[in-house]
């Protein structure tokens, strides 16, 4: 057995989970592979594999608000990157000591840790995806070897450099002979699809929390709308929905992803100025249910749209306890069984950080961890590159 762990800061800001992972030793792959493996037979890490911690700490207001900024043009972009780098490689480094702490691990017992990074651009249309990060320091900080800097082989090789926690939803949550679908609902929501033998897909569906908390800070002030209660005050505007969903990221086709540089406040203002008359004076609220049903619909479309045979939606990030989105859900996919992670064995706000943990192990092993027909990468490719302890 060996232990790695993962963090990951997604798109909604709130902070940084990480997880202790256990799981198989995985053996390296010869030097000169070249067979070609079909992607639902890909050389992965089984399960079982298990979670012995998780941690969070939440971004200073400061980051977070930088971070936030940092996803469009300003002045300094540069300078300012670096430095937001070296504060959340800081966070990153507390999280690794509260995880070694928790767990009473030792840093030597620790193969790796995979850290995502922040990402505030995605842009697969331009060749570029860029994830704040510091790994270098991570590294030295820790005393532990970091694999970061997941997408960029994905895109060198022609992919969308995402979603990238496909490969590991199938590694832990598929079941043979089941269609599955896995849903994230972190600041964008990401759809994963496992058909009956094990062939996956997925993708980018839309706009999860990244916009609904946009709003709530805005309107309430607030980080987010605690268990989506504002919103379900509220009423959907059809024409404001209509005007959203009008949007070309819903009726593109697959591989897609996307980010907060798309579905941002801008996003939303030129929509509800392209609505009707009676709606530009609509209550906030009602914006807010209207964004949460956004979410549900365009992932139930997708759902539909490309896995009809699903019966079962599994729902992880911070979505997951949105007792308003999952309402919306269930009510979108009848038919369905919507449930959590946590019924599969991973509770929602633990799965990316588990997948980055996993995926840090394939990096070690010299395997991959695309998966090609999610990305549209030329192939399988191994991810990440290491910064030795």
């Amino acid at each position: 057995m060996q232990f790695t762990i993962g963090l990951m800061s997604g798109t909604s800001l709130d902070g940084v989970d990480g997880v202790v992972l256990q799981l198989p030793k995985v053996e390296a792959a010869p030097a000169a592979q070249a067979v070609p493996v079909p992607q639902h037979a890909a050389q992965v890490a089984a399960s079982p594999l298990r979670v012995l911690g998780h941690a969070h700490r939440p971004f200073p207001a400061a980051l977070r608000t930088e971070l936030a900024a940092l996803n469009q043009a300003g002045v300094d972009e540069i300078h300012r990157t670096h430095l937001a780098a070296v504060q959340l490689s800081t966070l990153y480094a507390e999280v690794v000591a509260d995880l070694l702490q928790a767990t009473g691990l030792q840093a030597a017992q620790i193969a790796a840790i995979g850290a995502h990074g922040q990402t505030v651009r995605h842009r697969p249309d331009c060749g570029y995806t860029v994830q704040i990060n510091a790994p270098a320091l991570l590294a030295e900080r820790c005393g532990i070897a970091v694999v970061a800097d997941f997408r960029s082989r994905d895109m060198a090789a022609g992919g969308q450099g995402a979603p990238l926690v496909p490969a590991f939803h199938r590694a832990v949550f598929w079941q043979p002979e089941e269609a599955l679908a896995v849903l994230n609902l972190g600041g964008i929501a990401n759809l994963t699809l496992i058909d009956t033998e094990g062939h996956t897909t997925g993708f980018d569906s839309g706009p999860a929390n990244a916009l609904l908390d946009a709003w709530a800070l805005r309107h309430l002030g607030l980080d987010y709308d605690a268990n989506g209660t504002w919103a379900a005050g509220g009423a959907v505007l059809p024409g404001l929905l209509q005007a959203l969903l009008a949007d070309a990221h819903f009726q593109a086709a697959p591989p897609k992803s996307t980010g907060r540089d798309h579905f941002q406040l801008q996003w939303l203002e030129q929509a509800m100025h392209a609505a009707p008359m009676a709606e530009h004076a609509a209550a906030p609220r009602d914006v807010q249910a209207t964004l949460a049903e956004l979410t549900a619909q365009s992932a139930a479309q997708a759902l539909h749209r490309h896995l009809p045979a699903a019966k079962t939606l599994l729902v992880c990030g911070g979505g997951a306890f949105n007792a308003d989105l999952m309402r919306r859900l269930r009510a979108r996919l009848p038919g369905v069984d919507v449930l959590a992670s946590s019924t599969r064995g991973l509770p929602p706000q633990q799965v990316e950080a588990a997948a980055f943990a996993w995926l840090a192990a394939q990096t070690l092993a010299g395997l991959p961890g695309n998966v090609p027909e999610v990305t549209g990468a030329r192939g399988l490719r191994v991810l990440g590159a290491i910064y030795p302890a």
